[in-house]
């Protein structure tokens, strides 16, 4: 009998995970009662996607404002320039507040109109109305308030992320916006670069231009401070906020928990199932701009079999260029033959036109951040069935 359904997402429930939790046993045992309970199984190329929150919670990867304010003062020695954060009282407030703890100066340095995610600062009509060229202009605070008003909501949350910052630093700070990192150098030679995706780039410039000292978020927190967490790999990038003066950090050692998770579910099923851990999803909302994306990367640990680039081929164009003149059965047998014949690497090959070139971890990390949220879902396990499948499985 020929299968009538393709790839399954399905959200699992776990107990509630706490620092020193045995993770690895509480997700094979949690997917071994769903599927009990759901009456499914598992099948060789499942894959079981665990959130990111989950693993550095039982590891307890955890920091207070005050280990990021030790962490600035070994590592800078004056005034400090900050360059490019997310606006996010999620991703970034804490980390504000720690580098204020510090007592130095702070000079912070926003692009505009929006954040590298797409947070903004600004309306993009009236910024082209009032003929500002964001690829040139520097405005300061004075500036920024005389032409865009004394509050600026973001479209979501409200927040006026100026004010916002501003009041965690104690108004120790001096606010500019620009989307030339060498115009901090104006202010400060000692520089901290905040934004993700672009960070490499962004410290080659400070660099070349002449900077004493160029550091990422990355290299901060990179190693435990007074017992603290910390991510040797990323330091506060893919923190989030755990209370008003503690961030919990990106997990470390996932690849570990990834491999050992592989070898219980193959000790407990018989199956060959792929197991990653997510953290946010390579996805951008349609209306607000923004870009999920905050995280340094979708996974940060996944087996071997997740590694690479989907090979497939393009269902519509291959109908719709060499099959039309044949119908029902036909159809469907010759889609099956050229799907049985297809190359391994179809990179530039007309039949995959259209299909997105992106990593597999990417696409299956989004999938599992969408089916599992971030909200009071309760299931920061994800099981998707079928993934690797086409339309001649069967």
């Amino acid at each position: 009998m020929s299968r009538s359904v393709g790839t399954t997402a399905r959200g699992i429930r776990t107990p509630i995970i706490k620092e020193g939790n045995d993770l690895i046993n509480i997700v094979v045992d949690s997917l071994m009662e769903a599927a009990k309970n759901e009456n499914f199984k598992f099948k060789d190329k499942d894959v079981v996607g665990i959130t990111e929150s989950l693993v550095a919670r039982a590891q307890g990867n955890y920091a207070t404002a005050e280990d990021i304010a030790k962490d600035i003062n070994d590592k800078f020695p004056e005034d400090i320039g900050l360059v490019f954060p997310i606006l996010s009282r999620n991703r970034f407030s804490i980390i504000l507040k720690g580098i204020s703890l510090s007592g130095k100066k702070v000079h912070l340095l926003l692009s505009y109109p929006s954040d590298e995610v797409g947070n903004h600062l600004m309306d993009i009509g009236k910024m082209d109305d009032l003929g500002i060229n964001p690829y040139s202009d520097l405005l300061t605070e004075k500036k920024y308030r005389e032409l865009f008003g004394e509050k600026v909501s973001h479209r979501f949350t409200g927040i006026d992320y100026v004010s916002l910052y501003k009041e965690m630093a104690n108004n120790n700070i001096d606010i500019y916006l620009s989307n030339d990192p060498k115009d901090i150098l104006n202010y400060t030679q000692d520089i901290l670069v905040a934004n993700v995706h672009d960070r490499k780039k962004t410290e080659k410039t400070l660099k070349d231009a002449g900077a004493n000292l160029v550091l990422g978020l990355d290299d901060i927190l990179n190693s435990s401070i007074n017992g603290s967490g910390y991510n040797d790999e990323y330091g506060l990038l893919g923190s989030n906020l755990a209370s008003d003066h503690e961030i919990k950090l990106f997990p470390r050692d996932s690849q570990y928990y990834v491999e050992e998770i592989q070898k219980l579910l193959i000790e407990k099923t018989g199956k060959n199932i792929e197991v990653m851990v997510y953290g946010d999803g390579a996805f951008k909302d349609p209306v607000g701009k923004i870009w999920e994306l905050a995280d340094p990367v979708v996974s940060p640990g996944y087996t071997k079999g997740l590694e690479g680039t989907p090979s497939e081929l393009k269902l519509k164009y291959i109908v719709d260029t060499e099959l039309g003149d044949l119908n029902g059965d036909e159809v469907l047998s010759a889609v099956k033959n050229k799907i049985y014949s297809k190359d391994i690497d179809l990179l530039a090959n007309a039949e995959s036109l259209g299909t997105t070139p992106r990593q597999i971890t990417d696409l299956l990390g989004s999938l599992c951040d969408l089916t599992s949220g971030s909200g009071d879902k309760g299931t920061p396990v994800v099981l998707v069935q079928g993934y690797f499948d086409n339309l001649a499985s069967e």
